[in-house]
């Protein structure tokens, strides 16, 4: 049968494909609130995984997205999920016509092309899909395609970054020790007051006032714990409510929808949201 003879099926070529990726392009906006950069380029020039951890919406994702362009290289996102397998990200052969051919997974296709590969979340994703990840966090950087029969070299320009939030997955899904320490690891957190108004302003437009009164409001809800919100306002959350006000929205129906509404559905807390809002707008 064909599915069991891959030497002698076609292999699709790329451009016959949806890559899922990015072709180098003009630098995304990303602030810098540290060394993060230029640990990003340190790893890179000498071929290190690099893990980012960090609550979600505090510029992980917009960092790689940053640095690849910045570097001038594709990058090939993966939302890692429970049902993310190898085979997903190695690739498998797919049947069209009387024709088998091999379709490469994101993973594969980011050795073959020397891209960036960025697994956001890769704590959700089955154990499985991590183990083939070790081949390529050692001195190795090798995929071996069991089931196409075929070993890549990652080539110089190829980086494996990863990104989890530890706070969330806290007692339910964690990386093993084994897993983490092949990779370099940074942290990130929500940037100062004034740094976090700099984003807000450089992202949406806002005025320092309004952008200011929106940092306020975000630092006390942060602090309110007693609340028992699953995940605190970030500064992805600012920036959506920031570019309602911006686009002519009443300050506070744009905060009540693009903050208090996405952080919980429990009404005495959006109420309470709504109350901490009205003091700020």
């Amino acid at each position: 049968m064909a599915m069991l003879m891959p030497n002698l099926s076609k292999s699709k070529e790329p451009e016959d494909m949806e890559t899922g990726s990015q072709a180098p392009q003009a630098l995304p906006y990303y602030r810098p609130v540290g060394p993060e950069m230029a640990i990003f380029e340190h790893a890179w020039r000498r071929k290190l995984p690099l893990l980012l951890k960090g609550p979600t919406g505090t510029g992980k994702s917009r960092f790689v997205e940053h640095m690849a362009a910045k570097l001038e290289l594709p990058l090939i996102t993966v939302s890692c999920h429970e049902e993310t397998s190898a085979v997903d990200l190695l690739g498998r052969y797919l049947v069209q016509g009387a024709e088998t051919y091999w379709q490469d997974g994101p993973l594969t296709r980011a050795v073959r092309m020397g891209a960036i590969l960025y697994l956001d979340e890769i704590a959700e994703a089955r154990p499985d899909t991590i183990v083939v990840l070790h081949s390529l966090t050692d001195h190795r950087r090798e995929l071996f395609l069991e089931r196409h029969n075929e070993s890549l070299k990652a080539p110089p320009e190829f980086m494996l970054v990863a990104s989890f939030n530890p706070g969330y997955q806290r007692g339910i899904k964690e990386l093993k020790p084994s897993t983490r320490q092949r990779f370099l690891a940074l942290s990130f957190d929500y940037p100062s007051a004034e740094v976090e108004t700099e984003i807000l302003r450089a992202e949406t437009g806002l005025d320092a006032g309004r952008a200011g009164k929106l940092v306020q409001m975000a630092n006390k809800i942060r602090k309110l714990v007693e609340w028992g919100l699953a995940e605190t306002v970030s500064t992805r959350l600012l920036i959506d409510a920031g570019a309602l006000i911006a686009d002519g929205l009443p300050p506070r129906l744009a905060c009540e929808v693009g903050i208090a509404e996405p952080l919980t559905d429990e009404f005495e807390t959006r109420m309470a949201l709504r109350d901490l809002i009205a003091l700020h707008f």
